[in-house]
């Protein structure tokens, strides 16, 4: 993606079902979960970069004894920082007590982090900040082990502000606002009503006070903990859990917008929010890890019973569209084969653009995410070649020569390495006018392939502000003096903000959105924008759940080819000498590449929540207010 955006968070979970002994046995470490979890978290640093943590719980230790064990950062390069850290302790506890290496029994008393249930997560920060006290996991400990819990979770809710509320009619003062901390203390609250309750069972039954812990554990009801705390919850969201006993959950929102995965054998169950990851670190077979089902809560009881469990009311799936596009790693079976179809679908739109000329064309792509789409639309081309030299043959009836026959089957398209990321290059000088000079540098060309008569095709993955398109991609590409310089995008024009964990807040960001105010201003009809603000406003404190999105009137005068055409204009600038072309991706084709992935309301307007629709709509108010503040 050459417009870099934040997004997507990762949660890695392991719980292992034998004794350590048995890993120490088979593996030769007890440490097996640990190692594991490191191998799970840094599979998935794709998903985060602004911080890291993990937390696990030991199951057999002594009341005095510490049983939960966590470490955060928000440092560069904070997997390996926090995994720096557990080595420490680790190897600290071994400098001081060398007897004790081949001693799992000790170990899992007195060394840190050895244990037996572990939640990781790679966070990106959209809503709240940096600081270490926005990494998760977010504890919320008790002298009670079955009330200490461990939150992290991939999602944002775009109701925090009423979530907030809610706690303070239950007559609580949260210490923060954020969506984590709302979520983490609604289901601290319902856990200790569901403990109360099991309690004073437990007293009517003879039980006393030490008695009542272990039997309150053993019934403890998470679906019914979960289905009381979730209940007004909007968002999308892969929410994990412990709690200090060892019971866990990872919890799915009902339109399965974010994901979650999970295996499960005889020595461990496993979740995270990308299979290969699972398949990669376990060597298992792809059709062993299963989805958590859409509004169901994956629940592992301390006795390592597992169940799937319905909370909330599934609705239809809209699974983010971005998660094939973009977001998760390329190596999954069905993603790889999704990214080339994105390819090969937009490829006939390129080939109109080319006027069918492949031969005096070349192909490339935007490093590195787009690569795959490349690939796809290399299949695409070399098919429509193949045809061309068969209907060549053909109309030849037999009489070619073979030189004419060998030069026909000579034919290839193009395909080359264009542009190379510098990845070592950064922007260091905030002054404008120098740091724009810099970031034309970002991208280097390769020079002596591009001829004055060629198209330059060049596949993007998407194109989200358009911003290093026009600021470096595009001018460095003119220096190779194409005739044509055809940029496409495998997925959509990027329309409305996204509220369900990608960092995509404001609308006036988006190059499609500044494309179509454009198109009105030229077309006479620019009071569309003040009629749109005044229904959003008109609705912004609405209690009515079917709030519309009105902000589909400021797109609906125009065709998508002429916002594309517009986004053109704007892309080029006065020194570039190349005509230059903008394709986006038809979201029917999206939707026939991703056809398990159908959420696309950041193309459509079509957000799977009440929510979502007020997000868009305060995003306008946002925009038309001259406000920088986030719609969520």
């Amino acid at each position: 993606m050459s417009d870099a955006i934040k997004h997507e968070c990762g949660i890695a979970m392991v719980r292992l079902k034998k004794p350590l002994q048995y890993y120490k046995d088979k593996y030769g470490t007890a440490f097996y979960g640990v190692n594991k979890m490191y191998l799970l978290m840094e599979k998935q640093h794709n998903r985060g970069q602004d911080g890291a943590g993990l937390a696990s719980i030991k199951f057999n230790v002594e009341p005095g004894t510490r049983y939960i064990s966590r470490v955060r950062s928000n440092e560069s390069q904070p997997i390996q920082d926090i995994f720096g850290k557990i080595n420490e302790r680790i190897n600290g506890v071994f400098e001081e007590n060398p007897d004790k290496v081949d001693d799992v029994e000790w170990q899992e008393k007195n060394v840190p982090y050895i244990g037996n249930l572990f939640l990781g997560h790679v966070r990106y920060g959209t809503f709240g900040g940096n600081s270490i006290e926005n990494v998760h996991p977010f504890l919320r400990q008790s002298n009670w082990k079955h009330q200490s819990l461990i939150v992290a979770g991939n999602f944002n809710m775009t109701n925090s502000k009423q979530l907030l509320n809610d706690l303070i009619e239950l007559g609580q003062h949260p210490k923060e606002s954020t969506d984590t901390v709302t979520v983490m203390e609604k289901i601290g609250h319902f856990l200790a009503s569901e403990v109360s309750d099991l309690y004073l069972k437990a007293k009517e039954e003879g039980f006393n006070k030490k008695d009542a812990s272990p039997y309150i554990e053993e019934h403890l009801d998470i679906q019914r903990i979960l289905k009381r705390s979730a209940k007004n919850w909007d968002g999308g969201y892969a929410m994990a859990g412990l709690l200090g006993h060892g019971d866990a959950f990872v919890l799915r929102d009902p339109s399965a917008i974010r994901p979650a995965f999970f295996y499960e054998d005889e020595e461990v169950v496993v979740v995270a929010s990308e299979r290969p990851v699972i398949q990669t670190v376990f060597n298992v077979d792809i059709n062993s890890i299963k989805e958590i089902d859409r509004g169901h809560a994956l629940i592992i009881k301390k006795n390592g019973q597992t169940s799937m469990s319905p909370i909330l009311e599934q609705r239809a799936k809209k699974a983010c569209s971005f998660e094939r596009i973009y977001f998760s790693r390329g190596s999954d079976a069905s993603i790889y084969e999704e990214r080339k179809n994105l390819g090969k679908y937009v490829f006939p739109e390129v080939l109109k653009s080319i006027d069918n000329d492949i031969e005096n064309s070349v192909f490339s792509y935007i490093p590195n995410t787009a690569e795959t789409s490349f690939f796809g639309m290399m299949e695409a081309a070399e098919d429509v070649l193949n045809q061309q030299k068969t209907d060549a043959i053909l109309a030849g009836e037999g009489k070619l020569s073979k030189d004419r026959v060998i030069e026909i089957l000579s034919k290839r398209p193009r395909f080359e390495k264009i542009a190379i990321k510098d990845a070592k290059l950064r922007t260091f000088i905030t002054d404008d006018s120098s740091r724009d000079d810099l970031v034309a540098h970002v991208y280097d060309v390769t020079y002596g392939v591009v001829k004055p008569t060629d198209n330059l095709v060049i596949i993007d993955d998407s194109i989200v502000r358009g911003t290093t398109l026009k600021k470096s991609i595009i001018k460095i590409l003119d220096r190779l003096n194409p005739k044509k310089i055809v940029v496409v995008s495998s997925a959509p024009q990027i329309r409305y903000p996204d509220c369900y964990g990608i960092d995509m807040a404001k609308i006036n960001d988006f190059i499609a959105f500044k494309a179509a105010l454009e198109l009105l201003k030229e077309t006479n009809q620019y009071h569309i924008v003040d009629d749109v603000y005044q229904k959003c406003k008109e609705q912004e404190h609405s209690e009515d759940k079917d709030v519309v999105n009105y902000v589909k009137e400021v797109y609906a005068p125009f065709t998508d080819e002429e916002i594309s055409a517009k986004i053109a204009q704007m892309l080029k600038t006065e020194e570039i000498k190349a005509e230059v072309e903008v394709i986006f991706q038809p979201v029917s084709e999206l939707h026939k590449a991703c056809p398990e992935n159908l959420g696309d309301w950041y193309f459509t307007g079509d957000y799977p929540t009440d929510g979502g629709h007020r997000v868009v709509n305060q995003a306008f108010i946002n925009f038309y207010e001259g406000s920088d503040a986030r719609a969520y």
